[in-house]
């Protein structure tokens, strides 16, 4: 008689919102719309969005990623060239005037709003403070609106403590969009202690799907044996989620980018599992990481609603008359 091994129960807490947001979908999108219109090669300044799966599926469909304009062979002068949604210096568009080129910019429009923010801020004669990690695209794109020397970067709350600057009186901030809601706020207080005249910006800064996965998560992490955010290494805001799991009760937080990399032997008897993603990651990989629990359990799933999204920015005009089919984006939404 064949004894049949009982797979041991496991409840996935599975948030939503998760995965990609507005900004994100619209720059893959004009990628793959410009690869319709125009045929490849497409070259791309700097990952479209930070996750490697996307990137590669995107090269799969000709798309060609660089990190300067200069890389770009003379003979390809007529291809577009497409920036990140995390933004670019002012520099880098005059740059590829400068050089003939047919660029489209996928800055995510709330970027591009704190751009405008930070620009405000120095219109009215204040020194401009950003709150966010040195080195990120986004950062880089944010500081690059201004002339140098016209803003400071602040990383943590000892940044705020020695700050020094020339006007206490005429200072202004923006935040990177991506980062933790509380992290952000303890800085921000540090900076409203020391300068009462802190100017905020004219809106929010760090985006609504930032607020909101993080909200899920923090909803959904107590009791969770183990919480995992799909994302990658470098996407700020998949790594924010693995840090407030943790904060939230998460037992153990892990950030994978595919179900290969969940560490099997480490993550010990689980009876309840937290699942989200990061906004630039594909729902195509949440649907892989459940494939992989249910071949080792029998899984239960708890759809964890906190919010309800609505976004949809457009892709720009030049783009609007090549039709996007669901076959289109089936490479990280899956067939479904």
């Amino acid at each position: 008689m064949l004894q049949t091994t009982t797979k041991p129960p496991l409840t996935i807490r599975l948030c939503q919102p998760r995965g990609f947001c507005a900004g994100v979908d619209r720059a893959i999108q004009i990628v793959v719309l410009a690869l319709k219109k125009y045929g490849a090669p497409v070259y791309v300044r700097h990952e479209i969005v930070h996750n490697r799966y996307v990137v590669e599926g995107l090269q799969s469909l000709g798309a060609v990623f660089i990190e300067e304009l200069s890389e770009i062979p003379a003979e390809h002068r007529q291809s577009p060239v497409v920036f990140s949604a995390h933004g670019v210096p002012k520099s880098v568009p005059a740059d590829a005037q400068a050089r003939n080129l047919f660029y489209l910019d996928a800055t995510c429009p709330l970027v591009s709003k704190v751009h405008k923010q930070a620009m405000r801020h120095q219109r009215l004669g204040r020194h401009v403070l950003l709150i966010g990690h040195a080195g990120h695209p986004e950062v880089i794109g944010t500081m690059g609106q201004l002339p140098d020397g016209a803003v400071t970067l602040i990383e943590t709350e000892a940044d705020a403590a020695k700050l020094a600057p020339a006007d206490p009186q005429a200072l202004g901030f923006v935040t990177q969009t991506t980062l933790s809601v509380e992290d952000t706020a303890g800085i921000i207080r540090a900076l409203q202690d020391r300068f009462p005249a802190l100017q905020a910006p004219a809106a929010e800064s760090i985006c609504y799907a930032t607020t909101n996965r993080q909200e899920a998560v923090k909803d959904t992490a107590s009791g969770a044996d183990l919480y995992l955010i799909v994302g990658a290494p470098n996407s700020s805001n998949s790594r924010r989620l693995v840090e407030v799991a943790e904060r939230a009760g998460a037992t153990m937080s892990l950030l994978v980018q595919r179900a290969a990399e969940i560490p099997w032997n480490d993550i010990g008897n689980i009876s309840t599992l937290g699942l989200s993603a990061g906004a630039s990651a594909p729902e195509i990989i949440v649907d892989e990481i459940i494939d992989a629990f249910r071949q080792r359990f029998d899984v239960t799933i708890d759809l964890a609603i906190t919010a309800t999204e609505t976004e949809d920015f457009p892709v720009m005009r030049v783009l609007r008359d090549v039709e996007l089919t669901r076959a289109d984006m089936a490479f990280v939404n899956g067939a479904a």
